[in-house]
Formats: C-alpha cells, sequence, structure tokens
C-alpha cells in the first residue's frame, strides 16, 4: 500500500526567484540545521530548507522508510511550483535525496550528497535514543537541565546542545515535549540503516559526494559502489570537518559546492 505523502515544513532563503536548492537534513536534525549554510548560499539561490517527516515542524508518520520521504519531497516540489532544483542531502537527508534523484531522474538538476553513502551501515544511536527517551520531560525546567541530565549517557557537548534543540513548549501546558516523532524515528532505525538503493537502480545526472576527511561514514574506496549507482559521481573530501562537513568546515563546503554546480550542472547559475 502506497504512503501518503505528508505536507513538508521548509523555509526558503534568498529570492525564489533564483534557481532552486533544496537541503535535507540528517537523524534528529531539521531545516533550521541548514539556515546558517542556507543564508550564505542565499544570493546565489532560491534554498528551501526542509524538514523531512517525523523532524521539526513537519507532520509525523508511521512510516519513515526512505520511498517515503522521497514522496514527501516530490509533493512538495509539486505544490511550491519548484522544478528541476539542484538536492543537497545530508546523511540520512543524503539517502533520501538518492532515494528520489533515482526515482525521479527527470525531476533534478544535480545531487550532492554529504558523507553518506549508498551502502548499509552498522546499527547505532540506540544508547542516545534510549537516554532521550528516559528523559523525563514532565519535571524538566529548561534546555539546559536536560543537557546536564543526558550528559552521563552522551558526554559530548555539541552533540547534547543539538540533541536538545528537538525539545520545545506545548503551546497551551507550557510543558517539554520532542518535536520528533521520537518512537517512530527509533522504530525506524533498522531500515534507516540499510543501504536504500538496489541492484541496478541509477541516476545518471551529475553528482558529488563530499566527505569529512575526519568522519568514518565514507571511505575514498565507496566510489565503486558510489559510481555503480551515480555513473557521473565524484568524490571529494574536506580535510578537517567530521561528519557534519556544511558545519566543521563551512567556507571549503560552499566552495565545492558552487564550484561543482558551476561547472558540473546544466543550467548552474554563474557568479
Amino acid at each position: 500500500m502506497k504512503t501518503q505523502p505528508v505536507n513538508l515544513r521548509a523555509e526558503c532563503y534568498g529570492d525564489a526567484a533564483l534557481p532552486p536548492l533544496i537541503v535535507l537534513h540528517g537523524m534528529l536534525g531539521s531545516g533550521r540545521n541548514w539556515a546558517s549554510m542556507a543564508k550564505r548560499l542565499g544570493d546565489r539561490f532560491a534554498v528551501w530548507a526542509v524538514d523531512l517527516r517525523n523532524h521539526g515542524a513537519s507532520p509525523h508518520a508511521a512510516d519513515m522508510s526512505y520511498p517515503a520521504m522521497a514522496a514527501d519531497l516530490g509533493a512538495f516540489l509539486e505544490r511550491e511550483g519548484i522544478a528541476k532544483p539542484v538536492l543537497a542531502g545530508h546523511s540520512m537527508g543524503g539517502k533520501a535525496a538518492m532515494r528520489f534523484a533515482v526515482d525521479a531522474p527527470e525531476r533534478v538538476r544535480g545531487l550532492a550528497v554529504v558523507d553518506i553513502a549508498p551502502k548499509p551501515y552498522a546499527p547505532r544511536w540506540e544508547k542516545e535514543f534510549a537516554a532521550l527517551r528516559a528523559l523525563d520531560l514532565a519535571t524538566l525546567r529548561s534546555r539546559s537541565e536536560a543537557e546536564a541530565r543526558l550528559e552521563p549517557a552522551i558526554p559530548d557537548w555539541a552533540f547534547r546542545k543539538f540533541l536538545t534543540t528537538n525539545l520545545v513548549r506545548d503551546p497551551e501546558t507550557k510543558a517539554f515535549r520532542w518535536a520528533v516523532n521520537l518512537e517512530g524515528l527509533h522504530a525506524a532505525l533498522p531500515q534507516l540503516f540499510q543501504k536504500g538503493l538496489g541492484e541496478g537502480e541509477r541516476y545518471d545526472g551529475p553528482v558529488l559526494f563530499l566527505r569529512g576527511g575526519r568522519s568514518r561514514f565514507v571511505d575514498p574506496g565507496d566510489i565503486a559502489v558510489i559510481q555503480r549507482h551515480f555513473p557521473r559521481a565524484r568524490l571529494e573530501t574536506v580535510e578537517g570537518a567530521g561528519h557534519n562537513v556544511h558545519f566543521d568546515a563551512p567556507d571549503a563546503f560552499a566552495e565545492r559546492l558552487l564550484g561543482w554546480i558551476d561547472g558540473e550542472v546544466a543550467g548552474g547559475r554563474a557568479g
């Protein structure tokens, strides 16, 4: 049975008359994670920072598969009248963008994938989800208190800050609640770490894979499996960056992305 698309929430940075660039966030993120980069690119593109289903201000739904996320994106583009955008997706958002490009190549001008490859990954996030699910929201007074409670299980300060951006106050009760569908995402973890593409599925348009030099998500040797699905793909490494390449090295990220668009994406807007 086909999943009904949900009405994705998105914010546009830049003049809507400029060429469209859609950015898709990773697990437990939101379009806000891309705000700084979207503003930076907004003089060249209409940058749409999207909240994927079960994240941010977008609706919750039981199906958290990549085909469902791709269907949501297709419905969003149709609703907003966006034709042939460049897609840029990070991590989970990168796999959703790959799925959409393979399913609807005629609707994509080019594809940029940030620190993820079309391969299966070992399960992770269980410890983090356990800590988030155990957090007693009824007694929580502030996000800083939430960070303190999470510290024993999640010692990385920046990561805790990132996770607690998903805590919002209910407008009526003022109590904290999760903006993300925490239970639904936890249940979907096994399928989200699968390859995401089937054998023989491919997109023949221009593709850029950007990996962080300090990240272990994409190895230089992955170019073989990448090019089986994306024959025109090139893989570049941003040295000094971790998994969140657009955060860790924004200057290098923007330079690589814009250089690829101007050099290889048909219709890329020059300078």
